[in-house]
Parts: C-alpha cells; structure tokens; sequence
C-alpha cells in the first residue's frame, strides 16, 4: 500500500511538473516545482516537523555573510526562526533536520552546487544541550536533491557526485560496518531523479545492503520507488525522540550590554 501510494505521487509530480513547463523564465519553472515538492513534504511528514524556505544560522553567523539558500528547510517546529519576509527565514542549525534542493533538471552545474551548499550546511555546529535520546539521530543535517530530469542512468549522477568532491576537495565520507549509521556524510546524502533513480549514501538505518559489507553509495536504477525511498529516509530522521534544547549561551556571546547592575 504505501509503494503503491509514494509511486502514485512520484507520477502525479512528473505529472503536474508540465504545467509550469511552457513559462518563459527558468525561476517561473522551477518555483512551481519546488512548491510541488513542499506540498508533498507538508502531507506527508510528521507533525514534529515543519517546511520552510531560506538560509540557516550557526552562533557565529553574522549579518550579510554569504549563505546559501535552500529551496527545502526540514526543521523542528519548537524551535524558534527569523522572519525575513516573502517567505523567507532564517534557520537555526540546531533546529534543521535536512535541506532538499529541487531542481528542474539533474547536470553537472546542479550537482556541484548542491554539494557546496550541503559541505556548507554540514560545517555548521549546532549548540545544544540534550539528556536522552532514542530512535536514530542524523549525526549531522541530512541534505538530498530531487530531480525531475535528469540523465538515463544514475551511475553518471554517481560520476558527477565524484567529479565535484575531487574538483572542490572534499573528501568522500567512510565508516565500518560499527560506526555506519553514526557517521555522517561530508556533502549530500542523496539524489533522487523522479522515475529514474537514486543515489544515497549507506549511512542510516535504511539500507539496501543485504551483504552488509561498507560501502559509501547505493545507486539504483528504478522507474519507481524512488519518493518511497526519500520518504523513509526522512521518516527515519523526523521520527524520533531527543530530549535536547537549544544552548543560548553561545548566541548571547557576541551581544555587547553595557550599563549592566547586578544587585
């Protein structure tokens, strides 16, 4: 039943995705197809959980740094954010859960721009104090693409992904069979194509690798299934409990108070 459903919805987004197609600007394409997969997201995703749009922010961040935007903010709905207006916010790091960049066609360009933004967003350090957790906590925030075009086969997508990590520097993540679901990726952790495929990195719970053995990337070439696999994943991420809260102390660092009395 839920295949059933996610493979029904993954056709329907194909589906709708023609809509936008004929506008003459590449923005009046692509913002319809990111609202497409919001509403998705928003439907589907626990209550724990909200989708936003905009940048997000470590302690240390200052005003007018260069930040990526994410076309796809999942964060914790009891964590506080900025308004910046027209529906962009500002996220603090330790809120956010993972980032989704939406684009109208998977190449090259794209996915080196999504590895950036995603090695950016795993450099922010989240303060937090916590006391108990269970359920599988992303040791860092989760960051995918979704695609609507793209190339035939997924193993180009996984050639592009090595091509970017060799070209910008960043090292490709690596853990054992012990450590796996604890250690985090160092870039994006996976790429969906709608009715083309996938590649994700086998670091969570949900893995496709029955030998076990480590590996780094599981790509897979499916004309379905694929939003069913997104959806897990995200599910596994959102759907547990943490008892953990924001530290200010950190933000209040860089705040200068004069006059202060202590009575």
């Amino acid at each position: 039943m839920l295949k059933s459903h996610m493979d029904a919805v993954e056709n329907h987004l194909l589906h709708i995705s023609k809509i936008p197609a004929n506008a003459g600007h590449t923005l009046h394409r692509g913002t319809p197809r990111e609202a497409f997969i919001k509403e998705f997201l928003e439907n589907h995703l626990s209550a724990n959980v909200a989708i936003g749009t905009g940048e997000i922010i470590e302690a240390t961040s200052k005003p007018r740094d260069q930040r990526n935007q994410y076309d796809i903010v999942i964060y914790k709905r009891n964590y506080p954010k900025l308004d910046f207006g027209s529906g962009i916010s500002g996220f603090l790091i330790e809120s956010v859960i993972a980032t989704i960049e939406v684009k109208s066609l998977l190449d090259q360009a794209a996915i080196k721009q999504s590895v950036n933004a995603a090695f950016n967003a795993k450099k922010l350090i989240p303060n937090i104090n916590s006391s108990f957790s269970t359920g599988w906590i992303p040791p860092k925030v989760l960051s995918f693409v979704v695609a609507y075009e793209g190339p035939a086969q997924m193993p180009t997508v996984h050639n592009w992904i090595l091509n970017t990590h060799r070209e910008l520097g960043i090292p490709l993540p690596s853990w054992t069979s012990s450590n796996r679901e604890s250690t985090p990726g160092t870039a994006l952790d996976g790429v969906i194509v709608l009715n083309k495929g996938f590649v994700k990195l086998d670091n969570t719970p949900l893995t496709l690798n029955q030998a076990q053995n480590p590996v780094t990337h599981i790509i897979c070439n499916s004309p379905s299934g694929n939003l069913l696999l997104l959806f897990l994943v995200l599910q596994e991420a959102c759907n547990n409990i943490q008892g953990a809260w924001l530290n200010p102390v950190p933000y209040v660092q860089n705040a200068q108070y004069n006059n202060i009395q202590f009575a």
